[in-house]
């Protein structure tokens, strides 16, 4: 198959939808298809070589920003769409307002926004597409003018826009709500990252159930492996962006009351400016028996997740996903994650962990504690998860059941 995979960038941090996304896309092509991927809004930042090479961005947010404000000619729209000038001004993303994240979010679901047509007049000079497939449902606005142009059917994954649409502020939150579910009926089908998601998507956009595949994320296993000999120390780890939904400030104030003599915790990830602040609240409140690693790269989280006893990402709200679970079983080190969102349904599928009841430091430090001083069991927990990730959550398991839904489509 001919396929084509928009994605958006982050400009300058890892996130779990472009780490997938450029798996998906290499694990595809090892599989015999063509597939090209073209970077929407900012660059994608991967742990390997993105697989977009130098295929140009469009959409670029700057772009998409002013014509909101003023028409941009084109040969400066093209200097603001470089991937320098994108890369340097996503450091400043944090100073976007309420405002102006729901008023791009309105835009870019109410149509095809004039930033488009640059796109499909590029496309217009690729061979043709046997299918369309675009990172998360937020980039339907985009769908009915890209299937026009293209011919080819649309799928779309589903993996984590609540959050988003959740946060913004009113009218936008309800607008894009009600734009989302218009702009889903020009979408073919439907790839979700869990059951929990599915069905929460399913009932808030009033979709048919049989538009929905679930097919679990994966990833590439390689490099990933056991410790040679466990932590000298009691050790906590923290594999994700240090923001407050992650759960960083609850992980904190659970270690905290641990009570363990020479525990530490090792937080790991992306870092933003606009997460400064809470890591040095945390670093202020642990002090010496804390350590931060921003922004580390493939081998570096590998050896991070190596240096464990157990892994938590206790999130505020009910995420989706969860790359860091797959990441830490494949490691063989145990996880504690709150009871909501995909963390049941992940920790039933890998036997790889315990649940906690969200939001609640009491009941996170006694899991957390459970795992630290029963370290057999948390080494069985381990083992099971490896296992079964190893078996069922890899890259090339993904890109198989992936492959089958986007046949289906055409």
């Amino acid at each position: 198959m001919r396929i084509l995979q928009l994605t958006p960038g982050t400009g300058n941090f890892h996130c779990g939808g472009c780490l997938r996304d450029n798996a998906l896309v290499r694990a595809l092509r090892a599989r015999g298809h063509d597939v090209l991927m073209v970077p929407l809004y900012l660059p994608i930042v991967a742990e390997t070589a993105p697989e977009t090479g130098d295929t140009p961005i469009f959409l670029s947010g700057i772009s998409v920003f002013l014509e909101r404000k003023l028409r941009v000619p084109r040969w400066l729209d093209r200097a603001f769409s470089s991937a320098a000038m994108l890369r340097f001004c996503s450091g400043f993303a944090h100073l976007t307002t309420a405002k102006d994240l729901g008023e791009s979010a309105v835009a870019m679901l109410t149509g095809a926004p004039p930033e488009l047509e640059r796109l499909l007049e590029w496309l217009r000079t690729e061979p043709r597409f046997d299918v369309i497939c675009l990172s998360n449902s937020l980039l339907t606005g985009m769908a009915r003018r890209l299937k026009e142009e293209l011919r080819a059917p649309l799928v779309a994954t589903m993996q984590g826009e609540d959050s988003f649409l959740d946060g913004l502020t009113e009218p936008y939150r309800s607008r894009s709500w009600e734009l989302l579910a218009q702009r889903c009926a020009d979408v073919d089908r439907f790839i979700a990252v869990s059951r929990y998601f599915a069905d929460l998507m399913r009932a808030r956009l009033n979709l048919p159930a049989d538009r929905i595949n679930v097919i679990h994320n994966g990833i590439a296993l390689e490099g990933f492996s056991p410790a040679a000999m466990p932590p000298s120390v009691p050790t906590v780890g923290f594999l994700s962006r240090m923001h407050y939904g992650k759960g960083l400030g609850l992980l904190a104030d659970a270690f905290a009351e641990l009570n363990i003599p020479n525990a530490r915790l090792r937080v790991a990830g992306a870092m933003t400016n606009a997460d400064k602040p809470l890591v040095a609240s945390v670093r202020r409140k642990l002090g010496n028996r804390v350590e931060f690693l921003p922004n580390i790269e493939r081998d570096a989280k590998i050896a991070f997740l190596q240096s464990l006893n157990v892994l938590s990402v206790p999130t505020l709200y009910a995420e989706a996903f969860g790359l860091y679970v797959l990441e830490s079983l494949a490691c063989a080190v145990p996880v504690v994650q709150p009871r909501h969102g995909a963390f049941p349904e992940l920790i039933a599928a890998t036997g790889g962990g315990l649940l906690c009841d969200p939001n609640d430091a009491h009941s996170l430090a006694a899991a957390l504690r459970e795992l630290l001083t029963d370290t057999e069991r948390a080494r069985r927990l381990g083992q099971a998860g490896r296992g079964t990730v190893r078996e069922n959550f890899s890259v090339e398991k993904m890109a198989q059941r992936i492959e089958a839904v986007l046949a289906s489509a055409r």
